[in-house]
């Protein structure tokens, strides 16, 4: 798919935690737009989004200057108490055009020299690695959540087919936890997956979180059940899987090998 980038100059990069993330003090983002255009993705149905005269995925608006002006900001709010922030709430700072534009390595090269009390790092993209060494430098104060759907590629490519594959995130946040960085496999918003999904996460990581349609995107599930998700299900013969009884089935799948204080339920699991 052919990305169509614009170049922007923000005059703010740090936005107040909202509704989801009123846990954390701030959101950052450091594009606008995702190439990944995953099929559930609720930033579909935003004004960022819907006013837009694109496809969602074709497009991406890449903030340049992002890690000045986040040094300017995040200086201020340091000031004012506790400083925790969750990258990213509506893009992936990881996508594609990261590779060659280096926004987020920029934002977390501010961090590690002005460190936030608590950055929670959400991703679904291998290239996290490439950033091991900024990691570090942050311990204790950063989270890396790698979203793993499921563990079953033909699914990946059925909701995500523009997301990186499934083994290859497995590797990458395998690779994170074994450097020392606390991570944790973002099971969000399930997908199909087999009986052996728990070991296999068991292997990358300690932690998990877990989320469905109808517990994580704000509404109930209506606002992903405009994306008309419901006959993609039907069509492969899904059905099961696009209800609330999903959620179910997983959760006692991973109780079984991840404990108490290992797994957790959205919003609870991307809590500061």
């Amino acid at each position: 798919m052919r990305i169509e980038p614009e170049y922007k100059e923000p005059k703010t990069i740090l936005n107040k935690g909202t509704g989801f993330l009123s846990g954390y003090t701030h959101s950052l983002n450091p594009y606008t737009g995702c190439a990944f255009a995953c099929s559930f993705c609720y930033v579909r149905q935003m004004p960022v989004s819907l006013f837009r005269q694109m496809d969602w995925g074709t497009w991406v608006d890449v903030k340049q200057g992002a890690a000045a002006v986040l040094r300017r900001q995040l200086r201020t709010a340091k000031k004012r108490g506790a400083v925790t922030i969750f990258m990213s709430s509506s893009t992936d700072p990881y996508q594609p055009i990261e590779h060659k534009e280096l926004v987020t390595r920029s934002l977390l090269e501010v961090m590690a020299e002005e460190p936030p009390d608590f950055l929670l790092l959400q991703t679904r993209s291998p290239l996290v690695t490439r950033d091991i060494d900024l990691l570090k430098q942050l311990e204790e104060r950063v989270r890396v959540s790698m979203t793993i759907e499921t563990d079953l590629d033909d699914m990946r490519k059925l909701f995500t087919p523009s997301a990186p594959p499934i083994s290859a995130r497995l590797r990458a946040l395998t690779q994170l936890t074994e450097e020392g960085i606390a991570t944790q496999a973002a099971i969000a918003p399930l997908l199909p997956s087999s009986e052996s999904f728990p070991q296999v996460l068991r292997q990358a990581t300690n932690r998990i979180c877990i989320d469905d349609y109808f517990n994580g995107d704000g509404s109930g599930g209506k606002r992903t059940g405009r994306l008309g998700l419901a006959s993609l299900y039907r069509e492969h013969g899904l059905e099961e899987w696009y209800h609330p009884d999903a959620l179910h089935k997983v959760v006692e799948r991973m109780q079984d090998v991840f404990h108490e204080g290992e797994w957790f339920m959205s919003p609870q699991g991307f809590e500061p």
